[in-house]
C-alpha cells in the first residue's frame, strides 16, 4: 500500500531569546490511506509542532527546519512555494485546531468561515460554495444548517464550535485530516460524541487522520497505529495492540501506569513518572528519558539508543532491547538488525 504521507528525519527548531529550542529531533513516520495514526506524549514532547510542520503552519522565523523531508504524495512540502502550500492546505490536508473557542474568527459568520477554504477557486459559484457548507454542516451532525450558517461563533456551544472546526477541515475533501487534541476543552459527554463523529467520518469518507493527544483512552478507542513521542523524538511506534500489550519502552510503560484502569482497586494510588522533561535548549546526549528511567544504564546517559525492530510494525528506541542488556520486563525478541 502506497503511503499518502512520509515524514523522514524531520528536525525543527525555534530561535528564542534564551537560545535555540530543539523542538522536533529526527522524527520519521508514514501515514497510509484510510488509517488513524495516533501521536501521544506529555505536554512539550513535540507532537503539536510535528503536526504543524506537515502543513508548514509554524511561524518561520522564529522556527526553522534543520533537516528532513515531508513527502505528500511524493511532493516535498518543504520545497513548495506559497501558492502550492495554499492549494494543499484545506483541500489536500485539513487541520482541526486545538481550541475551538479561540480558533474561530469571532467577527465572521459560520458559513463564511467554512467557505474560506474555497477562496481563489474560480470554478465555483457562490451558490455552490454555500451548498457545500450546508452539506458539510449536516455531515458533522449540525441540524438547522441554514440558521447555523448565518450565526456567529459566540452563539454556539463548545461542542457545536468543535463540530464547525471539523466541518472546516473536511469541506475541501482532504486526503488527510490532522486533529490536534480535538477534545481538550470539552466535557466528557461531548468528547465522546466528537470522537464517534471523527471515527464515523473516517469510515464514511475514507479520510486518513493524524490524531494528536495525551489521552491513552482516546488512542485505544480510535487509532490503528501509534507513535509515542518524548523530548522531541519518537521513542516507540507500533499498532495499538503492540503499544498497549507489548510495551517495550520505559516511557510508554510510565504513561500506562499513570492512568486509572478498570481493575484499579479503590484507594490505590496511581504511579506518576518522577522527574521533569528534558531541557530542549540543550537536549541530553544519550536517551532523552534516561534521567527519569527506572532501568537507566550507563550507556543510556552518553549514547543515543538505536531504533530496534521488534515486528513488522513495532519499533522502539531503547538500549534495553540490545542483546547484552539485562533481561527485564521491557525486553522483547527483536528482529535482527536495527532501523537507522
Amino acid at each position: 500500500m502506497e503511503n499518502l504521507l512520509e515524514v523522514k528525519n524531520l528536525t525543527f527548531s525555534f530561535h528564542t531569546y534564551g537560545g535555540v529550542v530543539k523542538a522536533v529531533r529526527d522524527v520519521s513516520f508514514e501515514v497510509r490511506p484510510g488509517e488513524i495514526l495516533g501521536i501521544v506524549g506529555e505536554s512539550g514532547c513535540g507532537k503539536s509542532v510535528t503536526s504543524s510542520c506537515i502543513m508548514r503552519l509554524n511561524p518561520e522565523p522564529p522556527g526553522f527546519f534543520e533537516g528532513g523531508q515531508i513527502l505528500y504524495k511524493g511532493d516535498d512540502v518543504l520545497k513548495m512555494d506559497k501558492k502550492a502550500l495554499r492549494n494543499m492546505r484545506g483541500t489536500e490536508i485539513g487541520f482541526i485546531f486545538q481550541d475551538p473557542m479561540t480558533s474561530l474568527n469571532p467577527t465572521m459568520r459560520i458559513g463564511k468561515q467554512i467557505e474560506e477554504v474555497f477562496v481563489g477557486k474560480k470554478n465555483m459559484s457562490a451558490a455552490e460554495k454555500k451548498q457545500k457548507a450546508l452539506d458539510i454542516l449536516k455531515l458533522v451532525g449540525i441540524s438547522d444548517g441554514e440558521r447555523r450558517y448565518k450565526q456567529y461563533p459566540h452563539e454556539l456551544s463548545g461542542g457545536m464550535k468543535q463540530r464547525v472546526m471539523i466541518a472546516i477541515a473536511l469541506v475541501g475533501s482532504p486526503s488527510i485530516v490532522i486533529a490536534d487534541e480535538p477534545t481538550t476543552s470539552l466535557d466528557v459527554t461531548i468528547e465522546a460524541q466528537i470522537l464517534d463523529l471523527l471515527k464515523n467520518l473516517q469510515k464514511t469518507l475514507n479520510t486518513s487522520i493524524i490524531l494528536i493527544t495525551h489521552d491513552l483512552g482516546v488512542i485505544a478507542k480510535l487509532c490503528d497505529r501509534v507513535l509515542v513521542m518524548y523530548g522531541g523524538k519518537v521513542v516507540e511506534r507500533g499498532t495499538v495492540d503492540e503499544i498497549f500489550y507489548e510495551t517495550s519502552h520505559p516511557y510508554t510503560k510510565g504513561l500506562m501506569q499513570s492512568i486509572a484502569r478498570l481493575d484499579t482497586a479503590k484507594g490505590e494510588k496511581l504511579k506518576p513518572i518522577e522527574g521533569t522533561p528534558p531541557d530542549l535548549f540543550s537536549p541530553p546526549v544519550g536517551c532523552p528519558f534516561a534521567a527519569r528511567c527506572e532501568y537507566c544504564m550507563d550507556v543510556c546517559l552518553d549514547t543515543p539508543p538505536e531504533m530496534y525492530q521488534l515486528s513488522d510494525e513495532h519499533m522502539t528506541c531503547c538500549w534495553l532491547q540490545h542483546e547484552f542488556a539485562p533481561d527485564t520486563d521491557m525486553k522483547r525478541a527483536a528482529k535482527k538488525g536495527e532501523v537507522k
